[in-house]
């Protein structure tokens, strides 16, 4: 799921805050561009599976209404990444993951190193052995604009190759659909 582009720029604005603290060249940031929910985490996925998949994730976007959301204080996982959380309708956007990954299940798509949805945006990871926690605080008073999110996008992620330094991951989105359209 991907915000809207006022909603990403916002954000942005946070991040270039975040930077701007000791320490943040010691993190590996993501990109704007590449900012979405991962309501399901597929890993490496057969172009066999793809027709199935769409079938059903576009099954499971009709079944859910668009929920409300807005981007909303942040967290970490360990020492290992920095996120922006969600806030809102996130017990609708939690059952739309639900049947995400139940739909990405029924097409052998689902990656065994998923786990249980929480509604975040990867901001950074630690490449080195930075505090995160300083980082966290300040996240702590962002509250974004309110926004509804209605459409789910199936994302193919291109991960660096060329070996080249500071070379990011790029995002393909392969399918859309509106949410609640019947």
């Amino acid at each position: 799921m991907i915000p809207p582009a006022e909603i990403v720029a916002e954000l942005a604005a946070e991040v270039r805050r975040l930077k701007a603290l000791p320490g943040a060249d010691r993190l590996h940031w993501t990109e704007a561009a590449g900012w979405h929910f991962t309501l399901a985490f597929l890993g490496e996925t057969d172009e066999a599976v793809l027709p199935e998949l769409r079938e059903r994730l576009g099954r499971a976007a009709a079944r859910h209404r668009p929920p409300g959301l807005r981007l909303s204080r942040g967290g970490r996982f360990g020492d290992r990444a920095l996120w922006a959380g969600a806030a809102g309708e996130t017990a609708a956007l939690g059952r739309l993951a639900e049947s995400v990954a139940a739909g990405c299940r029924r097409a052998a798509a689902l990656s065994a190193d998923a786990r249980a949805f929480r509604a975040h945006l990867t901001l950074a990871r630690n490449r080195a052995d930075a505090d995160l926690r300083p980082y966290v605080s300040e996240l702590a008073r962002f509250e974004g604009a309110p926004w509804t999110a209605r459409e789910l996008t199936l994302v193919r992620s291109h991960l660096p190759a060329s070996g080249i330094k500071g070379e990011r991951p790029r995002y393909e989105a392969l399918a859309v659909w509106r949410l609640g359209s019947r």
